[in-house]
């Protein structure tokens, strides 16, 4: 009796609670708000830009391929790790000046004998073509940071030899360049990290024999998606460019240029996609210029290079193919 009538008194126990028993109940809880996490930006560390010469470096890859009219071949031979011997023939035709609007050819052929010497520090490249021409290009690396760059024209022409001097120096989060080139011609530039993607950059620079300046501002502004860039200068050009990622294999690019001196403006849009064995790029252009370019790899150090070019406005069509032999 004692123990039944202490069970029948007891008062029934509470209701349970969400926190309790929240399954069993069949009671939702609201879902938890994930915080995003804001990447804080180290204005100290930025990326080292690209050199203010080459901002464009994706959009020329799509817009201005290598291209030619007629037959090319070349042949590279590594005699070991660091040197190595080049042979390129090319048969084809020239364009010649004209105050008409047609197009006059003047069909050439010339034979190139080319010396390369690479090394972590020390690149020589030159080139000596049939006609007179001698070509070279050093680039040494003096430290770690700076960098001294000739390139050099010698001709049978007067008046026609070049040669320049760069001297590039290449900062944590900047870069920056000073050039000395023959008619007394001076210049440099300089590149600063802004942000982790945006860039920005002027150059000057005075050509002694033409009593002629000029400065100029530079943008770029680059995702894993996307890179803007964008170039105004005194003398009077205005140059934007665009290029989209779609995937890693294709890219979609386009530009836009300005003169000012000759009210002279072009627009023009390319692609560029990269299959298994070959790569294509071509492009379209507001004075109706259509072109192509072709890279088929036929096997280990072997191309074959299609090359095309429609001017619809001038009636001048050029088409070349070549191969490429040795890496």
């Amino acid at each position: 009796m004692g123990l039944a009538t202490s069970h029948a008194a007891a008062p029934p126990p509470p209701p349970p609670t969400h926190s309790s028993n929240p399954v069993g109940l069949g009671v939702l809880l609201p879902p938890k708000t994930e915080e995003k996490v804001v990447k804080k930006v180290d204005w100290r560390n930025l990326p080292c830009p690209l050199p203010f010469e080459e901002i464009q470096r994706e959009a020329l890859m799509s817009l201005k391929p290598e291209l030619f009219e007629g037959l090319r071949f070349d042949f590279t031979k590594g005699l070991n790790q660091k040197f190595s011997l080049s042979h390129s023939v090319f048969m084809g035709s020239m364009e010649v000046p004209s105050q008409s609007s047609d197009t006059i050819k003047v069909p050439t052929a010339h034979y190139e004998f080319g010396a390369n010497f690479l090394d972590p520090k020390l690149m020589l490249v030159g080139r000596v073509l049939t006609d007179g021409r001698l070509n070279a290009r050093v680039k040494c690396d003096l430290t770690d940071n700076l960098t001294l760059k000739v390139n050099a024209q010698l001709t049978n022409e007067p008046h026609f030899s070049q040669g320049m001097f760069n001297f590039d120096y290449k900062g944590s989060d900047f870069r920056t360049q000073f050039q000395i080139g023959n008619n007394a011609f001076y210049g440099g530039n300089y590149i600063q990290s802004v942000t982790p993607n945006l860039s920005l950059g002027g150059e000057v620079f005075w050509l002694g024999h033409q009593r002629k300046s000029g400065i100029g501002f530079a943008a770029r502004y680059n995702t894993d998606k996307m890179v803007a860039t964008g170039q105004v200068a005194s003398t009077g050009v205005v140059a934007l460019s665009y290029v989209q990622k779609v995937s890693e294999k294709v890219s979609l690019a386009s530009d836009l240029m300005y003169n000012q001196m000759n009210r002279d403006v072009t627009a023009s849009f390319g692609y560029d996609y990269i299959l298994r064995q070959c790569r294509l790029r071509g492009k379209i252009d507001s004075n109706g210029v259509v072109s192509s370019f072709l890279e088929e790899r036929l096997n280990m150090g072997v191309n074959f290079i299609l090359s095309a070019e429609i001017d619809h406005r001038k009636k001048d069509y050029k088409f070349g193919f070549g191969m490429t032999v040795g890496e």
